[in-house]
């Protein structure tokens, strides 16, 4: 699960630079790709959390 949400961050990142190079630059989709980037990589980060033993061995 952590390293396909990984992939899918990873894609997003490079759909992004792509749009964003390209002309005209449609802002309300780079917008909502990098919302959808935000919100996988809070996952990312909560998925992270909660595999990490919460005190040490």
């Amino acid at each position: 699960m952590l390293i396909e949400l990984r992939i899918e961050h990873a894609d997003l990142d490079s759909v992004i630079d792509q749009a964003a190079s390209q002309a005209p630059l449609d802002e309300l989709m780079i917008r909502r790709l990098k919302k959808r980037r935000l919100a996988l990589r809070d996952r990312i980060a909560h998925l992270e959390a909660s595999l990490r033993p919460s005190e040490p061995a």
